[in-house]
């Protein structure tokens, strides 16, 4: 399958040669589950690169931004309407951080920035509902998480999945065409790491960002949600679309 990637923000710079680019990071995801997934580009940040159609691509992976689903930029709302489009298609869409955030705003739900303030390191998540798509049966899930904002109203229609004590609406569906996710199934230990130590003691205090370290080699369950969202995909993906 080849999975369209709108890529809503870039790796820092300096992280780059090390652990390549969001887009590489969810074809790696996705490949290790089965190699016959490829991802596509599509730069919503940097170009403004909208797909044409939601045909263009068997899914779409919306990614993490350092932007806010609330702040002013010009690639933002036609995103929203591709997002509705998709959706209104049942084509399939998994967003991830930002892209959770924001396919909940597009479709009628409220984003803002916590006053619990951030969520880095690994989290844990009691899993709400069960679905075809989980070939694990376990009632807790732990993945990298990296966010200040959080979905704090339910679109209409929109189920639970995941949830935790600081990120109440950590992983929705929007029947069986579309899913979200807050934290970051596609990171990996090393590249979580990095990115703490460069943000520490500014973007992330430096306390939150010292127990988020010294808990980087804790179990994480990246590889078995990685997993799920290829069975998803499928799922989806074998589901009638709309004209």
């Amino acid at each position: 399958m080849k999975i369209g990637v709108l890529q809503t923000g870039s790796v820092p710079p300096e992280l780059v040669d090390r652990h390549g680019s969001y887009v590489a990071m969810f074809e790696k995801m996705l490949q290790r589950a089965d190699p016959a997934f490829t991802a596509e580009l599509w730069d919503i940040n940097l170009k403004g690169n909208i797909p044409d159609t939601p045909g263009d691509a068997d899914g779409w992976i919306i990614t993490g931004s350092r932007h806010g689903v609330y702040e002013d930029h010009d690639w933002i709302e036609p995103l929203k309407t591709f997002i509705r489009t998709a959706y209104g298609t049942g084509a399939p869409m998994v967003g991830v951080c930002f892209g959770h955030q924001i396919l909940a705003e597009a479709l009628n739900g409220k984003v803002v920035k916590s006053e619990r303030g951030w969520g880095c390191g690994i989290h844990e998540y009691t899993l709400q509902a069960r679905t075809e798509w989980m070939d694990s049966h376990q009632d807790t899930i732990a993945i990298h998480a990296m966010h200040q904002d959080q979905v704090v109203d339910l679109p209409p229609g929109a189920k639970v999945l995941a949830s935790s004590d600081f990120c109440p609406y950590a992983a929705l569906a929007y029947g069986e065409t579309a899913i979200s996710i807050q934290p970051h199934p596609e990171f990996t230990a090393d590249f979580q790491r990095e990115i703490i130590t460069l943000r520490h003691g500014t973007a992330i205090p430096a306390e939150i960002a010292d127990k988020a370290l010294a808990g980087l080699d804790g179990r994480t369950d990246s590889e078995m949600f990685g997993r799920w969202i290829t069975n998803f995909f499928r799922h989806a993906g074998n589901r009638p679309r709309a004209a």
